[in-house]
């Protein structure tokens, strides 16, 4: 055996554990951008119309909800 065996054997043992997670990866990142997507909004919006801190918490309670739900669909598709 030489080692060009062995990093393909690794290679491939990464490649099946990556694709077996996948679901799972693209949820925690979907969860990570909506809440940062929807607290994001809410801040710029908080700023354009002067009404701190109302409508970042109400994004941020957005993006939560929604991120819990794909998280909750991706779970059970998985």
């Amino acid at each position: 055996m030489n080692k060009n065996d062995g990093m393909a054997g690794a290679n491939e043992s990464m490649e099946q554990n990556l694709t077996r997670n996948e679901p799972t990866i693209f949820a925690s990142y979907g969860l990570v951008g909506a809440i940062l997507l929807f607290g994001g909004a809410g801040y710029l919006l908080d700023r354009w119309l002067h009404s701190s801190p109302w409508l970042l918490l109400c994004g941020l309670l957005t993006g939560l909800t929604v991120s819990f739900f794909g998280l909750v669909r991706a779970i059970r598709q998985h």
